[in-house]
C-alpha cells in the first residue's frame, strides 16, 4: 500500500527517456550472448557468424517490437504523445531527420506484420524478423532452405530470447505513475 502511494510521478518526455534508455541499455547488454545464442544453434548447418557488434537489426526490432506495446499500455492520446517524443529523441540519436526516421520504423512495423501474419504475437514476429533481417535462411538445412521459412524450432527458442528484450510495464506501473 505504501509502495503505491509513494509511486513517482512521470511526465511523457521522462517515460520517453526511460523507454530508449532501457531499450538501449538491453541491447546493448544483450546482443552479444544473442547473436552467440544464434550463431550456435542446432537448426543451422553452418553458423551465421553473427558479428557481436551487428546489433543495428536488432536493435530496430526490438524498438519497434517494444512500440507495438505502446497502444496497449496507454489510451491512444497518450500513446500517441509517448511515442512522438521517442521518435523525436530516437531520430536525433540515430542522427536522421524525423520524418525519415518515423517512415523507417513504419516500415519495420510493415515488414514485421508481413512476416508474422497471421500471427498476432509479437514477441514471435520480433523472432521472425531477425530470422529474415539477418538473412538466416541460407544457414539451414536444405529442407527448411527450399521451403524459404524458418526452422519453428528456432523460432521457438528465439521466443524464448525475445521475450526478454519486451518491456515490463507491469513493473513500471508499480514504480511510477503517469501525470
Amino acid at each position: 500500500m505504501l509502495g503505491t502511494i509513494l509511486k513517482r510521478k512521470l511526465s511523457d518526455n521522462q517515460v520517453a527517456n526511460i523507454f530508449i534508455n532501457s531499450i538501449f541499455d538491453t541491447v546493448d547488454n544483450g546482443f552479444k550472448e544473442v547473436a552467440q545464442i544464434i550463431n550456435e544453434d542446432v537448426a543451422f548447418v553452418n553458423s551465421p557468424a553473427i558479428s557481436d557488434n551487428d546489433e543495428g537489426e536488432f536493435g530496430l526490432i526490438v524498438i519497434v517490437g517494444n512500440l507495438s506495446y505502446l497502444e496497449s499500455t496507454f489510451d491512444a492520446d497518450q500513446a500517441a504523445r509517448v511515442e512522438k517524443i521517442i521518435f523525436e529523441k530516437l531520430s536525433k540519436i540515430y542522427a536522421i531527420p524525423e520524418v525519415d526516421f518515423t517512415k523507417m520504423i513504419r516500415e519495420y512495423q510493415s515488414f514485421i506484420a508481413k512476416v508474422n501474419h497471421p500471427s498476432k504475437n509479437m514477441v514471435y514476429g520480433m523472432s521472425k524478423a531477425i530470422f529474415y533481417k539477418y538473412k538466416l535462411n541460407q544457414f539451414q538445412d536444405e529442407y527448411f532452405r527450399r521451403m524459404q521459412a524458418p526452422n519453428p524450432l528456432f523460432l521457438k527458442r528465439m521466443d524464448e530470447v525475445m521475450s526478454n528484450f519486451v518491456w515490463n510495464w507491469d513493473a513500471f506501473f508499480k514504480k511510477y505513475k503517469l501525470n
